[in-house]
C-alpha cells in the first residue's frame, strides 16, 4: 500500500505529460496541416484555440469527480477517450474535421485538475505547493510535442506524426489501471453543494483571475508561437518548434520552484514579484520589432508565469480546505480560458491594427491590475490578524489548528501560565487542565462553541509550576472561505480573588 502511494506522484505527473502532449498537437503541426488543408488566418487562430475550450470547461467536473471517484479511474477513462479524437485528426480533410477533433483533444488539458486535486491527499499541507509544482512539470508534454511533432512530420508527414500519439495514450491508460491507487481517500459531496459554498467568495475569483493571466499567458504563447514565428520572422518550422519548446520547458520547470517558494515564503509576496515581472514583460513584447527583443519578452513571460502557476495552487488549500477539488477545477478552468481568449484577442488586434503591440500591452495592464489586487489581499489579511492581536495584547492568547493542537501563543500566555512557546506548540490545551472540572463541563462548552462559534466563561486551570488559578476564557471559531473550521482562538485573563 505504501509503495502504491509513493508511485502516485510520478505516475500522475507522467499521465499529465501525455495528456498535454496530445492537447497541443494542432498548434504544433499547423504549419504542416495548412499546406494540406486550405485555411484562412482567422480559421487557423480559431483551430489552435479550440482545444482550450473543452480543456478548460471540463476541469471543473474533473476536479470534483476526482474527489468522488479517485484519480485512477479518471485518468484511465480520459486517456482512452483521447485515442478517438487523435485518430479522427489523423484522417481530417476539412476545417470542420479539425474543429471537431480539436474540441475533444481538449480533454488532454482538462486532466490537469485530476492530479492537482488527488496528490495533496498524500502529503502534509506544508508540501502542497511543491507537490503540485512537481505535478505541473507534466506541462512539459507541450514542449515535447512542439519540438518532436514537427520533426516526425517533416520525415513521415503530419498524419503519421498524429497517429504516433496513440501509443503513449494506450500505455499510460494501462499503467494507471495497474499502478493507480484503488484506495485513494474520497469525498462524497454533491457538486451543487460545493459550488454554492464557494461561488460568492471573492477570493475564489481573485485566484481565478490570477491563474487566468499566468497559465493563460503560458497556453497562449504555446499555441501561438509555432505559427507566429514562422509567419512573422520567417523562421523554419523546426526552428520555431525548438524555440517554442524552450519557452515551454522554462515555464514548466519553474513551476515547482513557484510551489516551493509558496511553501517557503509568503505566497502573496511571491505573487507580487510575479505580477511585477509580467507587467514589465508585456511592455517588452509591445515594443519588440526584432527577434532578440521578442525572445527576451517571451522568456520573461515563461519565467514569471511559471513561478506564478506553481504559487497560486499553494493558496487554494489555504483558503478552501474541504472544497479544494471544485475550487482547483474552477481556478484551473479559468487559466485554460485565458489560453483560449488571449490568442483570439491578439489575432483581432492584428487584423485591426496590423500589429500585436496593443494586445501585449493589455497583458501588461492585466498583470498590473493583478499586482494591485495581491497587495490589497496581503495587507488586508495582515491587518485583520494584527488588529486582533494588538487589541488583546494584555490578555493571554492561544491559537490552535482545527484539530485542537496549539500553533501560536503570545507573551501574556507565557506570563500567566509559565509555559514558553516551544513547550506548548503542537500540544493540546488540556496540558493546562487542573482536573477540577469534569467531562460534563467540557462537553457543554464544546456544544455551545459548535452552535454559537463562541464560548465564554470561568474556568479553573493549572500553571506549569502546579499552582491552581481561575481565569476568564473566551474561545472563538475561525473559518476559511469555504466555511470550514481552520482555527480556534482562546483569549483569557486571570481572575484574582
Amino acid at each position: 500500500m505504501a509503495n502504491i502511494k509513493k508511485l502516485q506522484l510520478p505516475l500522475q505527473t507522467l499521465s499529465l505529460l501525455v495528456g498535454f502532449m496530445v492537447w497541443v498537437i494542432l498548434s504544433s503541426l499547423m504549419s504542416f496541416i495548412k499546406l494540406d488543408i486550405s485555411l484562412t488566418v482567422g480559421q487557423i487562430s480559431f483551430i489552435t484555440a479550440v482545444p482550450v475550450i473543452l480543456g478548460s470547461i471540463l476541469r471543473i467536473p474533473l476536479g470534483f469527480y476526482t474527489n468522488r471517484f479517485g484519480a485512477r479511474g479518471l485518468f484511465i477513462l480520459s486517456l482512452l477517450f483521447l485515442i478517438l479524437p487523435v485518430g479522427y485528426l489523423g484522417m481530417a480533410n476539412s476545417f470542420t474535421d479539425l474543429v471537431v477533433s480539436g474540441l475533444f483533444l481538449g480533454i488532454g488539458g482538462a486532466i490537469f485538475s485530476v492530479g492537482v486535486t488527488s496528490l495533496p491527499k498524500y502529503y502534509p499541507k506544508e508540501k502542497h505547493g511543491f507537490v503540485n509544482g512537481i505535478y505541473g512539470v507534466g506541462n512539459i508534454g507541450t514542449a515535447i510535442t512542439s519540438f518532436g511533432a514537427p520533426i516526425i512530420a517533416g520525415i513521415y508527414g503530419w498524419r503519421v506524426a498524429v497517429f504516433t500519439f496513440i501509443l503513449p495514450l494506450l500505455l499510460f491508460a494501462i499503467l494507471n489501471f495497474l499502478l493507480g491507487d484503488k484506495n485513494e481517500p474520497k469525498v462524497d459531496t454533491s457538486l451543487k453543494k460545493q459550488i454554492l459554498s464557494v461561488y460568492k467568495n471573492n477570493k475564489l475569483w481573485f485566484l481565478s483571475f490570477f491563474y487566468f493571466l499566468t497559465f493563460g499567458s503560458f497556453v497562449a504563447l504555446t499555441v501561438y508561437l509555432p505559427n507566429f514565428l514562422v509567419s512573422e520572422f520567417q523562421l523554419s518550422q523546426v526552428d520555431a518548434g525548438l524555440r517554442t519548446a524552450g519557452f515551454i520547458a522554462l515555464c514548466t520547470l519553474l513551476r515547482p520552484v513557484g510551489g516551493w517558494l509558496g511553501d517557503k515564503f509568503d505566497p502573496f509576496k511571491v505573487l507580487m514579484f510575479v505580477f511585477t515581472g509580467l507587467t514589465i514583460s508585456g511592455v517588452i513584447l509591445s515594443f519588440s520589432p526584432t527577434i532578440m527583443l521578442y525572445t527576451i519578452g517571451s522568456l520573461s513571460v515563461a519565467l514569471f508565469s511559471g513561478i506564478g502557476n506553481g504559487t497560486i495552487f499553494k493558496l487554494v488549500p489555504l483558503y478552501f480546505t474541504k472544497q479544494a477539488g471544485i475550487v482547483n477545477g474552477i481556478v484551473a478552468a479559468m487559466g485554460g480560458l485565458g489560453g483560449f481568449f488571449l490568442p483570439i484577442i491578439l489575432t483581432l488586434v492584428h487584423d485591426i491594427n496590423g500589429h500585436y503591440a496593443i494586445g501585449f500591452m493589455a497583458l501588461s495592464q492585466f498583470a498590473l491590475a493583478s499586482l494591485i489586487i495581491v497587495i490589497w489581499m496581503y495587507y488586508t489579511d495582515k491587518l485583520n490578524l494584527s488588529n486582533y492581536i494588538v487589541n488583546n495584547a494584555g490578555q493571554g492568547i492561544l491559537v490552535t489548528d482545527e484539530n485542537g493542537k496549539i500553533t501560536k501563543i503570545n507573551k501574556a500566555f507565557e506570563r500567566i501560565t509559565g509555559y514558553m512557546e516551544e513547550e506548548v506548540v503542537g500540544r493540546n490545551p488540556n496540558i493546562l487542565s487542573s482536573g477540577k472540572q469534569g467531562s460534563t463541563f467540557y462537553n457543554e462548552m464544546w456544544k455551545e462553541l459548535k452552535e454559537k462559534e463562541i464560548w465564554q466563561g470561568e474556568i479553573i486551570n493549572k500553571r506549569k509550576d502546579g499552582e491552581i488559578y481561575k481565569q476568564w476564557l473566551s474561545i472563538s471559531v475561525l473559518k476559511d472561505a469555504g466555511n470550514n473550521v481552520t482555527n480556534y482562538v482562546g483569549v483569557f485573563s486571570e481572575i484574582n480573588n
